[in-house]
C-alpha cells in the first residue's frame, strides 16, 4: 500500500516546486482535488468550491475547497467550506451545489458514510465562507430496487416548487437520474426517474457508451444561437416548450468514464431524449462537468482535468488534479453543442511568439482548409531531437473532420498514460460556413493539454521528463491562412497556503 504521509509544510513545498505543475489552470495549494461543486457567479464574484483532500494527494475523506476570483482567471483561496462531520458526511463530503434559498446559500451535497452516500444540506453565511450542515440527510434512504450507485445532485426552482436531481443507475438496466420535488428544501418527494438510458453491453471503451451509472448530472436549457454569445440558456422549466440539456459522466464499477450531453424535451415530470454528444473527446480527462449561467447570461462549463500518472508520482509531486479551464457552452443551429474558453483567458497572453515557438505555456490558433486527404499537425512540448512530443493532427477523411491526439511519445515515463485521444468534429450548420477555415486552438500548461476546434474539446493530461521539451511547429499539406501563438503568463496565487 502506498504510503501517503507526508508533512503539511513538505507537501506544499513539494506542489508548489513540482514543473509540471499547471501555471494558469486551477489547483488547489496542494494535496487531491476532483470534481468542481457549487460554482456559481454571486454579486459579481465567481465561487468555485471543489471536491478537495487536504493531508493528501489520494481521493479520502473529501472536504470541499473554496475559491473566489473576479475575472475567472485570478482566484483567490477561501477557508474550506465543508468538512466530514459525524453523521451522514462522516467519511466525506462528496459532489453538490450551490442555491440561493430566499436570499440563504444553501449547499446540496452528497455525505459519504461507510458505502452510502445522501443527499445533505449546509446553510451558509452571506459572505459564503461559514457553513452549518443539517445534523441528518434531507433524504433518508435511496429509491427502492438494486441501484449501481446514487450521488451528486442539480437543484433548481421551478414556479412555486425546487426540483432536485440525483444521479443513479439501475443494475442490469442503465444510467439514470431520479426526479425529486420540494417546497422547502429539506423535505423530499420522489417523482421517479427523469431520464435514462439503456447501458446495454458492458463498452468501457467506447466514448460513446453511456455507462451503467451516471455521475455528476447537470440539467438546464440550452437554446440554439449563432455563438456563445447569442445562445440563450436558462434553469429547467418544463413549461417553455425550450430545448434542454443534460450532462452526465458515464460510470461503471468505480470507473470515471466519459462526460456525455443529452439533448431533447423536458416535459411535465420526463426529459425525452433525442440525442447523446461526447462533451469532451479527451475522455476521463474533462470529467464531472458542473455549469451555471452567468450575469451575462452565457452558460459557463467546469470540468476536472484527472491525472494520467500514477499514484506514486501524485504523492511525489504533492498535488493532483487541476481544473480545466472555464469555458462557454452554447448550442448551434445544426444541433451540436460547442464550447471555448472564456475570452478574459487572452488577459494572460503575454506576447506573440516570433520565428521558432518554443515554451510550455502556449496559447497557439491556426486556422486552416483542410480538403479531403489532408491534414494539419500541431507539434507540442517536442524535445529537438523528437524523443518526447505531443502531436495534434486535424485530418480530413471521406468528407469527416478527425481530430485527434498522439501521446505515444508525450513522455519517457512509461508508466504514464500515453494512449491516443480522437473524435470527428460536426461540420457548421450551412454551406458557407463549411467552406470557411477551421479554428484549431491549442492550449498548453506545462501537464495539459486543451484543443479546440471549431467549438470540439478535445483535453488531455501529458507528463514530459525533460526539460527540453518546449519546441512547437505547424506542419501538413492542409492551407493555413493563419498560425500565431503566444506566451502565457502564470496566474496562481502567491505564498499559497495549504488550509485545512
Amino acid at each position: 500500500m502506498t504510503d501517503t504521509t507526508v508533512r503539511a509544510d513538505e507537501q506544499l513545498v513539494r506542489a508548489q516546486s513540482d514543473r509540471l505543475r499547471p501555471a494558469f489552470h486551477f489547483t488547489s495549494p496542494a494535496g487531491w482535488l476532483n470534481d468542481p461543486n457549487g460554482v456559481a457567479q454571486v454579486d459579481g464574484l465567481h465561487h468555485l468550491f471543489y471536491q478537495h483532500n487536504p493531508e493528501a494527494p489520494v481521493h479520502h475523506r473529501i472536504h470541499w475547497g473554496h475559491a473566489v476570483s473576479d475575472d475567472l482567471v485570478h482566484w483567490r483561496d477561501r477557508p474550506i467550506a465543508l468538512r466530514p462531520g459525524e453523521g451522514a458526511d462522516g467519511d466525506g463530503c462528496w459532489s453538490g451545489v450551490l442555491v440561493d434559498d430566499a436570499g440563504t446559500p444553501t449547499l446540496v451535497y452528497s455525505g459519504r458514510q461507510g458505502l452510502r452516500e445522501l443527499p445533505c444540506l449546509a446553510v451558509g453565511s452571506a459572505d459564503l465562507e461559514e457553513w452549518s450542515p443539517l445534523p441528518e440527510p434531507i433524504i433518508s434512504t435511496p429509491p427502492e430496487g438494486d441501484l449501481t450507485a446514487y450521488r451528486d445532485h442539480c437543484v433548481w426552482r421551478e414556479g412555486d416548487v425546487w426540483r432536485q436531481l440525483i444521479g443513479s443507475g439501475v443494475r442490469g438496466d442503465g444510467g439514470c437520474a431520479f426526479l425529486y420535488e420540494s417546497t422547502d428544501l429539506r423535505e423530499w418527494r420522489l417523482i421517479g426517474p427523469l431520464a435514462s438510458l439503456p447501458a446495454g453491453q458492458i463498452a468501457i471503451d467506447d466514448p460513446d457508451w453511456t455507462g451503467t451509472m451516471w455521475e455528476c448530472v447537470d440539467f438546464f436549457r440550452l437554446l440554439p444561437g449563432d455563438s456563445a454569445g447569442t445562445a440563450a440558456t436558462a434553469p429547467p422549466d418544463a413549461a417553455s416548450g425550450d430545448p434542454h440539456a443534460l450532462i452526465f459522466s458515464a460510470w461503471h464499477e468505480g470507473a470515471t468514464l466519459h462526460p456525455l450531453i443529452a439533448l431533447g424535451r423536458y416535459r411535465d415530470d420526463g426529459f425525452q431524449i433525442d440525442r447523446v454528444q461526447r462533451l469532451d473527446l479527451g475522455r476521463r480527462h474533462a470529467y464531472a462537468p458542473q455549469t451555471y449561467r452567468d450575469e451575462t447570461g452565457r452558460r459557463i462549463l467546469w470540468s476536472w482535468m484527472q491525472e494520467g500518472r500514477t499514484d506514486e508520482a501524485m504523492i511525489a509531486a504533492g498535488w493532483s488534479g487541476a481544473m480545466a479551464l472555464p469555458r462557454t457552452l452554447w448550442l448551434d443551429r445544426a444541433g451540436v453543442v460547442r464550447q471555448e474558453p472564456v475570452p478574459e483567458f487572452a488577459a494572460l497572453r503575454t506576447h506573440e511568439l516570433a520565428g521558432d515557438w518554443s515554451g510550455d505555456t502556449l496559447d497557439i490558433e491556426v486556422d486552416a482548409l483542410v480538403g479531403d486527404g489532408q491534414r494539419l499537425a500541431v507539434t507540442v512540448l517536442a524535445t529537438p531531437d523528437g524523443e518526447e512530443a505531443c502531436v495534434i493532427e486535424l485530418a480530413r477523411r471521406d468528407g469527416a473532420l478527425h481530430l485527434s491526439l498522439d501521446r505515444s511519445r508525450s513522455s519517457a515515463d512509461t508508466t504514464a498514460d500515453r494512449s491516443r485521444l480522437a473524435g470527428t468534429v460536426p461540420e457548421p450548420g450551412t454551406a458557407d460556413d463549411r467552406e470557411r477555415p477551421s479554428r484549431l486552438r491549442v492550449v498548453v500548461d506545462r501537464s495539459s493539454i486543451e484543443v479546440f476546434c471549431d467549438g470540439i474539446a478535445l483535453t488531455a493530461r501529458v507528463y514530459p521528463t525533460r526539460t527540453d521539451a518546449l519546441g512547437a511547429r505547424v506542419e501538413g499539406d492542409a492551407a493555413v491562412t493563419r498560425a500565431i501563438a503566444w506566451h502565457m503568463a502564470g496566474a496562481e496565487e502567491h505564498n499559497r497556503i495549504q488550509l485545512r
